[in-house]
């Protein structure tokens, strides 16, 4: 049998967090499988805890729910023995773990996360590793339908269960209205990131003085475009002007005011963490009640996010990325892997801060959900080309193809993309002094510096790659990372300037600031 989707979960953890109600759940997903088989897709549910599913996949079970190591191999395992073209993950970090991967910019008086949460790695076919370096070319597509983590409440995952189930696609029309809010700080990048989606940003509001009590009828809007403050296991988004950090948007706030087929892409801080309610007075985070509500995805970071404060980067790209590819008819987990591809592919290698972004965003929804139609051709209506096609023939062979050109771009990515590795050694004093001045003009209190060195794959010194060997040996990367003064535990304390300098002469600066 032909396996177009797998639906990857540990069954033992499902029935330990949920005991018997367990049942409501499969009941559910078998309803999804069902309605998969009507739309032309045919699903297969996998526990790799199970020596029934994992029989003849050569994979030892897993054993133990959060052996990092062990799931990715089962994972892996399951992706070669059937091939699917989407991996969905069931279930919330206490069911399937992220991966952590070390963050690269890593500081203790700066960006404070030791690891980041990602799904990458699943994506890729290299293997375990907490180095992120190694998960810059992803090739399978891949969502995560989470449940609530901690609770023990069916429901919750029944209901996402049901959303997948009963989804249908809209006309591009229905998605071209937006909902947007930004920190005021930031209004000129978010203007010019909803022009690029939507050619205009009048809808755009800014907090202050907007938020967070929107009206139903302005978070009916399909598409959300979010940009400002998160925290670690807070419910809330915060905007900006000054030293004042409003209240922009919240959980609580949402209930039963989101639409049907809601897409959201998060540029926040922490903006799709999986957080155990009882961690913030049983209120889950903003994520959790946007999926609750009917939305079909989620585009969000795990960890401390980056953008500068007018222009576009980091975060603004790729949430860019994934909601243009979605408007244009892309699934919502391929619409993510290209979103991946875009952003990498940009750079001749990632310093710091782009590959915290390049594997800090994670997908939230059933990665074969198409919430928008894609335009077909006058041909496919003619009656030729519906003789000669039965009913799901063409969608899973242009499937295949555009799967084909997504392993082609993540393989070469793979090999040829560079990536930073941190490096003890001190900073030259030319760099130190112009990363200094720069972090005296910006503001940044309590900073610290950092040095890394540039690791190419050896597959990028081939053929005409050749001549830039030896500029290659001679770049470095240096940045400083540190606070703003602003009020302690404000949200967007963290300013950042990075430097790339070759043969000891700059190449570029920039600075940038945490989400």
């Amino acid at each position: 049998m032909t396996v177009d989707k797998i639906i990857i979960t540990n069954l033992s953890a499902l029935k330990e967090k949920y005991n018997k109600r367990v049942s409501l759940i499969i009941k559910a997903i078998d309803r999804l499988i069902a309605a998969d088989k009507k739309r032309g897709i045919e699903t297969k549910f996998v526990a790799i805890d199970s020596a029934a599913d994992m029989k003849g996949i050569k994979c030892p079970v897993v054993k133990e729910m959060d052996n990092q190591r062990d799931v990715k191999t089962a994972v892996d395992a399951v992706f070669k023995a059937y091939h699917p073209d989407y991996i969905m993950i069931l279930g919330a970090p206490d069911i399937i773990p992220h991966q952590e991967l070390k963050n690269p910019a890593y500081d203790p008086d700066g960006d404070d996360d030791k690891v980041i949460p990602s799904d990458i790695p699943y994506a890729c076919e290299k293997p375990y590793s907490k180095d992120p370096g190694k998960f810059l070319g992803p090739t399978r597509v891949i969502g995560r339908l989470p449940d609530l983590l901690g609770v023990n409440d069916p429901s919750y995952l029944v209901s996402l269960l049901g959303t997948a189930a009963r989804y249908k696609s809209r006309a591009r029309t229905d998605y071209q209205k937006y909902f947007s809010v930004t920190a005021d700080e930031w209004k000129e990048s978010t203007s010019l990131s909803l022009t690029k989606l939507f050619g205009s940003s009048t809808d755009m509001a800014a907090s202050p003085p907007k938020g967070p009590a929107w009206s139903s009828s302005q978070l009916s809007k399909r598409v959300h475009f979010l940009n400002c403050h998160g925290s670690l296991s807070d419910p809330n988004f915060y905007g900006q002007k000054g030293s004042k950090y409003p209240v922009a948007h919240s959980a609580e706030k949402l209930v039963k005011k989101i639409n049907n087929g809601t897409v959201v892409a998060a540029e926040c801080c922490y903006g799709a963490e999986l957080y155990d309610p009882a961690d913030s007075d049983m209120q889950s985070g903003i994520c959790s009640a946007y999926l609750r509500d009917g939305a079909y995805g989620y585009f969000g970071s795990s960890t401390i996010a980056y953008g500068p404060s007018e222009g576009n980067g980091q975060a603004d790209l790729i949430c860019q990325y994934f909601l243009e590819e979605v408007l244009n008819g892309s699934s919502l987990g391929e619409a993510a892997l290209r979103a991946r591809h875009r952003f990498s592919g940009a750079y001749t290698h990632l310093d710091p801060v782009d590959l915290k972004t390049a594997v800090q965003f994670n997908l939230l929804g059933d990665p074969s959900i198409h919430a928008v139609q894609a335009v077909s051709h006058g041909f496919s209506k003619t009656k030729t080309y519906k003789k000669v096609f039965d009913k799901h023939q063409n969608s899973r062979g242009t499937r295949l193809l555009r799967r084909e050109k997504l392993a082609q771009t993540g393989t070469n990515l793979s090999a040829t993309l560079g990536a930073v590795k941190k490096i003890n050694e001190k900073i030259p004093p030319n760099a130190e002094k112009a990363l200094r001045m720069a972090a005296k003009e910006s503001g940044i209190l309590n900073f610290s510096t950092q040095s890394y060195s540039l690791n190419f794959p050896a597959n990028a010194s081939k053929s005409n790659m050749q001549k830039f060997d030896s500029a290659r040996k001679g770049r470095n990367i240096h940045m400083i990372i540190g606070n703003r003064d602003l009020p302690k535990g404000a949200p967007g304390r963290i300013v950042a300037i990075v430097g790339t300098w070759q043969d000891g002469k700059l190449m570029h600066m920039r600075r940038i600031h945490s989400r």
